[in-house]
């Protein structure tokens, strides 16, 4: 096992993976407090939906051209900057819910601005942890990568419930923002020299991106699959307060429910590290994001019942595992191929176009709480999961490319 995981053997990304321990430990601090919070003043499964879109859109947009800065600009700089950024808009938020003036549109306000901020932080990342490995631990340093947003999802929520139900989301916040303090002080003890890249016209530079996008095969389909895998097959996270509502269960309950979802995701983790180079790793990927959204249909399924379920709450609970393992060992699968093949000089442009995929989770929130709005939350997720299984099928079904892919 360790051995499939030597990125650690670097000193720089060892420190690196640390430091990001703690900022997106925050993240899932950030993602549990401001859920609760909205969903606390206004009730409104619409009110949730819109708070992720206010942190989506904006994410989404700079991302794209987020990729563009982080292969023309000194990486580590831009991670700094962005950290100390976050840090100081979580303690506003904190400071806002300390003494208790808060209002939904402040919590929606400061989201949209964490949003635009941390669209030029994840492209910067994805291109800055592969300076600080060898190539041949690539496979290992996304397995890690994952690992510490599966295992923070695992055990912070929990944590976070408990602290809530305890104190109050004011508490969670300025956890989070000593969380990105700390990774702002890693980035500033790490010596990396920034290479020059040529400069050039930043528009032709994105375009450059998606034309190789557009013109390999490969990643013209594995990209948007995972757009409409996350945004229809996880983005349900985001509605988990309304369903905690549903299943009868606290802020603990909300918590437990969230940390289901990251045990599953740390097991589909360490899972992939074994069998990621299978000759048939393109029926892996296939096979595992269909499995995600079968779960994910039972989930559905469970909480629309749950009135006259037995055990409603610890079946639902591990629906959400069983969707978060078989979409982690999807995600890890793909990324690490895609990381394999994009040329050193595109990366930024490219997995930062990738990185799409995650601003998309909360954004499906907004197409979730509309529906649940207008139906009940369940319906939102039966309906997400449907398109996923005709996507799933239409690219298994079409795509040798995909069908093909062997892990060697």
């Amino acid at each position: 096992m360790w051995a499939r995981l030597g990125a650690l053997h670097s000193p720089l990304y060892r420190r690196y993976w640390f430091g990001s321990l703690a900022s997106i430990g925050a993240t899932q601090l950030l993602i549990l407090g401001k859920g609760w919070l909205v969903y606390e003043l206004s009730g409104s499964p619409l009110k949730l939906g819109l708070l992720g879109a206010a942190g989506a859109v904006p994410q989404i947009l700079v991302s794209l051209f987020g990729g563009v800065l982080a292969d023309r600009l000194d990486k580590r700089r831009v991670l700094m900057a962005t950290s100390m950024v976050i840090a100081l808009l979580l303690a506003l938020l904190s400071a806002l819910d300390f003494t208790g003036v808060v209002e939904v549109w402040h919590v929606i306000l400061i989201a949209a601005l964490i949003g635009f901020t941390s669209g030029l932080d994840w492209p910067a990342r994805q291109a800055f942890f592969t300076r600080l490995i060898d190539r041949e631990h690539m496979t290992s340093a996304v397995a890690l990568n994952s690992i510490l947003w599966q295992s923070t999802r695992m055990i912070v929520p929990a944590i976070g419930g408990i602290v809530i139900a305890l104190s109050s989301t004011a508490v969670v916040f300025l956890a989070a923002a000593l969380g990105f303090l700390t990774m702002f002080l890693v980035l500033v003890s790490l010596d990396v020299t920034h290479r020059v890249t040529p400069r050039g016209d930043p528009l032709q530079q994105f375009l450059e991106g998606l034309k190789f996008i557009g013109s390999t095969r490969l990643f013209a389909i594995m990209i948007p699959l995972t757009w409409v895998l996350t945004f229809f097959g996880v983005s349900y996270i985001q509605l988990m307060p309304a369903f905690a509502d549903i299943l009868g269960v606290d802020e603990r309950g909300f918590g437990f429910l969230l940390s289901a979802s990251g045990v599953g995701s740390v097991t589909g983790t360490a899972l992939v590290v074994f069998v990621q180079h299978t000759r048939r790793l393109g029926w892996l990927i296939i096979i595992a994001s269909l499995c995600s959204t079968l779960a994910l249909f039972g989930f559905s399924i469970t909480t629309g019942f749950a009135e006259v379920t037995s055990h409603a709450y610890a079946i639902a609970m591990s629906f959400v595992l069983l969707t978060s393992l078989f979409n982690s060992m999807y995600l890890i699968s793909s990324m690490t191929v895609l990381q394999m093949r994009v040329p050193d000089e595109l990366r930024g442009r490219v997995m930062g176009i990738h990185g799409i995929t995650f601003s998309l989770i909360p954004l499906g929130a907004l197409f979730g709480g509309s529906v649940a709005s207008a139906f009940t939350p369940p319906i939102a997720v039966a309906a997400g999961a449907f398109i996923m299984i005709v996507t799933i099928l239409s690219v298994a079904l079409s795509q040798d490319e995909i069908r093909n892919l062997r892990g060697q």
